[in-house]
């Protein structure tokens, strides 16, 4: 055989096995980036990261500094992930862990010259409505996710007790990623928490004194906050929402705005 017929032979040869590789990565998932549609989305970075940097519901902005890369790599995983193909309880596990990755994110960009989020912006603009996210192919504001996506997409209104807004009236990050597969539980555990936390949330009497979240989407709630609150209330506090529910009056606690850092 000549060499030009040796070479076209070898190029033949290479072009087989790079579809074969090409096949067997996408036969059991084995991308670069950290998503496959049969494995779903890899969180095991943000783990990381949540378990080491988040103590009871603080957390260690210096730390995530210190891990930013890490953290980026994450957000570029999120950023190559087609949405799309994930379930519906994935989707919405994506779309939180995305808002509360990139509001770490955002808080970095100022960290540690910063004692609240609010300061990432001036009036009238809101730090919420920065293009900052790139997810699916779009840059999009975490405003976007929250409003253009969660809330309409998902009508759940737990979904507000697991999105973080990095201040401390705001329902605490939880120190692990949110999953498809336990994303009930989970979000069931993040309004029990955030609802039995009386430094959030308490009855005196006949008033009950509730977070802002529940005034700014009263309608996310069906408008029965009462009644809610005896879904996921606990103990005595559950019997005393029950037993006074029709005369209950509720009152809005000032949302304080300060770092929920260490």
């Amino acid at each position: 055989m000549d060499k030009g017929g040796w070479s076209m032979k070898r190029h033949i040869i290479i072009f087989a096995l790079v579809i074969s590789l090409a096949s067997f990565s996408s036969s059991f998932g084995l991308v670069s980036n950290g998503w496959s549609k049969e494995r779903g989305v890899d969180n095991s970075l943000f783990d990381a990261l949540l378990k080491s940097h988040v103590k009871s519901g603080r957390v260690d902005y210096k730390g995530f500094k210190n891990d930013e890369n890490k953290l980026d790599q994450y957000l570029e995983i999120l950023e190559h992930t087609n949405v799309n193909k994930l379930s519906r309880n994935d989707r919405f596990a994506f779309y939180i862990n995305a808002y509360n990755a990139w509001t770490i994110k955002l808080i970095l960009t100022g960290y540690p010259g910063i004692t609240s989020i609010k300061e990432l912006a001036r009036w009238p603009n809101t730090p919420w409505k920065k293009k900052i996210c790139r997810i699916n192919g779009e840059v999009i504001s975490l405003d976007d996710i929250e409003h253009k996506i969660l809330r309409p997409a998902f009508e759940d209104p737990r979904v507000h007790f697991a999105i973080n807004c990095a201040s401390i009236s705001c329902p605490p990050l939880r120190p692990e990623p949110y999953t498809g597969t336990i994303l009930e539980q989970q979000l069931d555990d993040a309004a029990q928490s955030f609802i039995n936390n009386p430094e959030q949330n308490f009855l005196d009497g006949k008033k009950l004194y509730a977070s802002r979240i529940f005034k700014w989407f009263s309608n996310d709630f069906k408008n029965d906050i009462v009644g809610f609150f005896i879904t996921h209330a606990q103990g005595n506090f559950k019997k005393e929402l029950a037993r006074e529910k029709d005369k209950i009056k509720i009152k809005y606690l000032k949302y304080d705005w300060s770092l929920n850092g260490e």
